[in-house]
Parts: C-alpha cells; structure tokens; sequence
C-alpha cells in the first residue's frame, strides 16, 4: 500500500480501523503506532498530527465503541418497551451481543487499560451507556417495595458486572476455559436469579 502521509483524506478515522483491527489481533498493547500507521497506509510521523500516542488511539477507538454502544443498549431498551422488565432484560442481552459484533472496541473499552476519565468526552459517552441500563434499572425498581429496593445504580451495576463476566469467562474465547453452557443461556439465567432474589419475576414451579 502506497504511504499516503499528511494528505490522506480520512487519517484520524483510518488510524481508528487501523488500531481496531490490530487490537483485536494483537490486543491493546501488542502493537505500535508505526504498525497502525503502517496498516493505514501512511508515515508514522502523520499520526501525530491527530494523536499524542497510542493510548490517546485507543482511547478514541474506546469512545467510539462507547458512541456505538449507547446506540445499542437504547435500541434494547426500546425494543422491550412499554415492559419494564423485558426493556431490562434486553439490555442484558445487548451488552452479550455488543461484545460479539464489535471484538475490538469492546477490548478497548473494557480491556486496554484506558480509563474512562482520559477525556471529557469518553467519560460523557461512557456514562451515557451506562445511563440506558440505570434508567432501565429505575423502572425495574419501581415494582419493589421501598424497603426492599436496591439504589438503581447497585442494580444496574450487578447485571453489567454479570454480564462482562459472562462475556469475559465464557464469550471471549478466554485460553483454557470452557462454557459449560451456551452464554445466552449463562446471562438469561442469572439474570433470573437476580430478578427473582428481588421478587420481580415468579419462582420456578
């Protein structure tokens, strides 16, 4: 591939591709700069027309997963409604889907390292995401007793730590581990536990 240099049209964005495809090959810190460079087809030097270094790359390949991200667990969300609890449910299952359609964003979001204070922008989009379940959360919540209501952002919080558990150990091909069941099935599970632990679902007969 021809280097293209200061005058490619779309470097930022190529860079992006670039360090996607490297991430998901190599992971968030086997690689260069001058290897996603190279890949877009431009001189190392013009990456630092638009990055500081490698981390601010990945930080802006994890904002755009987060951009990516929120969009999804909306459509979930929507997708359930007027159902509190399927809306709740969906985005479950969304962050399951997420994480399989986008491999190389979900690692630099989840897995580089980067926090989602590097930017004002990464925080804003982060918390947008997490806002979709949070108010999914908060309307779950509404059908528990006062007394017996966990803060929306504890109940959110518990099913996106178990659904990156279950993308972690079981969706993500970790070396070693084997799913002993499918991980739709893993996160549709625990999640019932979860939800009938607060009285929101029925037991099992």
């Amino acid at each position: 591939m021809s280097k293209r240099g200061y005058h490619h049209g779309n470097l930022r964005q190529a860079l992006v591709e670039s360090a996607l495809t490297l991430i998901e090959t190599k992971g968030p810190t086997g690689f260069t700069l001058s290897e996603a460079a190279k890949q877009a087809g431009v001189t190392p030097a013009a990456v630092y027309r638009h990055f500081a270094g490698r981390e601010d790359l990945i930080a802006e390949a994890a904002r755009q997963g987060y951009e990516i991200f929120a969009d999804v667990m909306k459509f979930a969300y929507d997708s359930g409604q007027p159902s509190a609890l399927a809306a709740f449910e969906a985005t479950g299952r969304a962050y399951l889907a997420f994480a399989r359609r986008y491999p190389g964003h979900y690692i630099a979001m989840f897995e580089s390292g980067i926090s989602v204070q590097h930017s004002p922008e990464l925080a804003a989009v982060s918390a947008k995401a997490r806002g979709v379940l949070e108010r999914a959360a908060t309307e779950l919540s509404e059908h528990i007793p006062p007394e017996k209501r966990p803060p929306p952002a504890m109940f959110s919080a518990h099913i996106w730590a178990m659904s990156h558990g279950v993308v972690e150990l079981f969706a993500r091909n970790s070396p070693g581990t084997q799913a002993p069941f499918p991980p739709e099935d893993l996160l549709e599970t625990g999640i019932g536990v979860y939800l009938r632990g607060l009285g929101l679902i029925e037991p099992d007969s």
